[in-house]
Parts: structure tokens; sequence; C-alpha cells
């Protein structure tokens, strides 16, 4: 502390006086001192003059005093309010308190700094223990992951019902939305049913607990959803590059999961279906037809399992396949284990492999299929 502090309102002034750095930051650490340690005797007109002089002075003062008031003004509602507002765009290790907790901060003034200042600010605004819609929009247009899950994660939030469609969406995507957003009291069952298709299965189980959903509902939902793609491809004369196209703009925004294959196939949209295992699994249009009618099924479990379906998804493709050829006998139960055997042996590793080589070549399934299991065969010998 350089000299004594000052007690009345006239020592401030003569002190403000001295033009130099020492005497600035002199005046500084005085006025804060008086501030912060003696508010309680201190006048309505000695408190206003000293919050004037400090957000005049602030940027002079050393960064520890200003993180120290900075952690003794946040939480005082009496706070002079254009000292807080310089506090809270002030470097990080200042105005994090300020932002976290003081309550004098206006919607106005966090939007500025969300917009203004660094990914910190937004991330310390995004923890305050009350965060309006306006302020959570503001945070969700600057669109970092990491500082909107942090605000999903805030109970404090108030995020309104357009914002919660655009973080559902972009929940295709962004994997660490799904979880948080599944806690979030904003979530109705219209977006929960949107949220299903895409998430795991352990957080499919939380919705359909959560809003008591009939799963029967859901696939009446999404057999609608495939209704309604199925003539969209064949309105045009060129129907299998419309097939392509719509396949490419559902696997763009996401939407081409296991269960719209597998609804796809139960609706009879066999070509459609062609188009979006092409599409997700990166191969010609022909070979996807060609796995997806071979006789043993093992091409498609080679696929299948490359891209990541899993079993039971993988099970009811390879039935529905069957169905599909309306000339054949429907597969008997001994060819569903077969095939389902022979899908759980495979290493995705190699299953991804070979369909890397098909990808650049027209090799037949069946020979991938003799090649893979010469490997499958080699690696149990070793």
């Amino acid at each position: 502390m350089i000299g004594a502090i000052p007690s009345d309102s006239d020592a401030l002034l003569e002190m403000a006086r001295d033009k130099s750095g020492a005497g600035r930051q002199a005046l500084a650490a005085s006025v804060a001192d008086l501030l912060l340690d003696r508010d309680d005797a201190l006048s309505d007109r000695e408190r206003a003059l000293i919050g004037e002089i400090l957000h005049r002075l602030v940027r002079d003062v050393e960064l520890s005093l200003r993180r120290r008031l900075a952690e003794r003004l946040a939480g005082r509602a009496d706070a002079p309010h254009d000292l807080i507002v310089a506090l809270a765009n002030d470097t990080i290790e200042v105005a994090r308190s300020i932002l976290v907790h003081s309550e004098a901060l206006r919607d106005a003034e966090l939007i500025e700094i969300v917009h203004r200042r660094t990914l910190e600010h937004q991330l310390a605004i995004a923890m305050r223990r009350r965060v309006s819609e306006p302020v959570a929009d503001a945070l969700i247009e600057e669109g970092a992951p990491e500082i909107i899950r942090t605000l999903l994660e805030n109970p404090n939030a108030a995020i309104s019902a357009a914002a919660m469609e655009y973080l559902v969406e972009q929940s295709k995507r962004i994997d660490s939305y799904q979880n948080p957003l599944l806690s979030r009291p904003e979530l109705g069952p219209a977006l929960a049913r949107r949220l299903y298709w895409w998430v795991s299965a352990a957080l499919r189980e939380r919705i359909l607990a959560r809003f008591e959903i009939d799963p029967a509902t859901l696939d009446e939902t999404l057999a609608e959803t495939v209704s309604g793609l199925a003539p969209l491809a064949a309105a045009e004369p060129d129907s299998p590059r419309k097939n392509l196209e719509l396949a490419a703009r559902l696997a763009a925004s996401g939407e081409i999961t296991p269960r719209l294959l597998v609804q796809t196939l139960r609706q009879g949209e066999v070509a459609l279906f062609e188009a979006l295992l092409a599409t997700l699994a990166k191969i010609r249009l022909a070979l996807a037809g060609r796995l997806l009618f071979e006789p043993g099924g093992e091409g498609l479990a080679i696929a299948c399992r490359a891209i990541g379906i899993e079993a039971p998804a993988f099970a009811s493709i390879f039935v529905l396949s069957r169905r599909a050829r309306p000339h054949d006998a429907p597969p008997l139960p001994g060819d569903v284990s077969s095939v389902i055997r022979f899908y759980n042996s495979l290493r995705r590793s190699d299953a991804e492999a070979l369909l890397a080589k098909w990808r650049r070549q027209s090799e037949p399934p069946a020979a991938g299929r003799r090649r893979l299991d010469e490997r499958m065969r080699a690696h149990a010998c070793g």
C-alpha cells in the first residue's frame, strides 16, 4: 500500500491531479481499498466518486489488483455499474468472476461481450447462475461446440424453442449435444422423436422412458418419412440419379441411420435403399444392388459391418432383402443364423479393408468373401 488511505473526497481529488504512472497506481490502489474495506463508512457521494475514478483508471491498474477488485465486487448488487462493465470486458483472469457471478450486468452488455470478446468470456457467460434466452441465442449464434455444450448443461439457462430445434438438428453431427439435450426441460415430445433417430441405444431408452413414447409410434413416423421420400426420387425419369441425389442430401444432414435403412426396405423401396447403402458405403450403385441380392448375404454383411451397422439392424436388413425378391422363398432360420454368425465373426478392420478395395475395383463380392475367409483362417491359425 502506497501512502495513507484518504478519508474524504477532497483528498481523492488531490491525488487525481497527479498524472504520473506511479500517482495513478497509488490513486487506484487507495480508492480500491477504500471501496472494498470501508464501504460501510462511505456516503453515497463518496461511493459514486470512487466508482467513477476506478472506472477511469482501471486499465492502468496492475492485473492482480483488478482481479481482486472484480472478485470482491462480483457478488455485490450495489457495485458501480460502469466499473462492473469495464471489469467484465477486461482480460479473462479479471472478467471471469464478474461474468459468472455479477447480477449487475444487463443482457445487452452480456451479448456485446459474447460477440466481441474471447471464447473464455463466452464460456464464463454460459456458466452464469441465470442466462436469459437472448443471451443464450447469442452464445449459440457464435457456434462454438464446447460453449454450447456448457450452456446446455447449465440448468439455469433459458433456451428458446427455435434454438432447441436448431440444436437438435445440429446434434446429428455433434454427438456431445445429445446427452445434455435430453436433460433440457425445453425438449418436448416432437423434438425428442426427431432426436431418437440418431442417438445411441442408451439415449433412445431414455427418450422412450421420459416421454412414454410407444416404439410402434416411432416406426409409424419413420414409415411416413420413407413413404414421403420415395416419390421425390420416382417423380423424375432418371430415377437412379434422383435416388442418389436424395441419398446425398440425407447423408449430408446425417439422416441415413440404420433405422431408416430398415424402414426403407420394409416399405418396399428397394431402389431407394440401394442408393442409401451406396452413398453410406461410398460404393457404386450397381455394386450396392449386387450386395443386396447375392445369395448368401456375405457381401451385404461385409458392407454393413464396415460402415458400423449393428448386428440387430443387419439381421433385419438381410431378412427384408430376401422378402424384397418376390419370386424367392423367404429365408430359412438356418440361413439367417448362418449369415449372422458370419457377421459376428468379422473384424471391422477386415471388413473396412475389403470395402475399400471394392471401391477401387470391380471385384465381385464372392471373390472378396473368399479372400476374407483366407485372411480369417490365417488369423485363426496364427
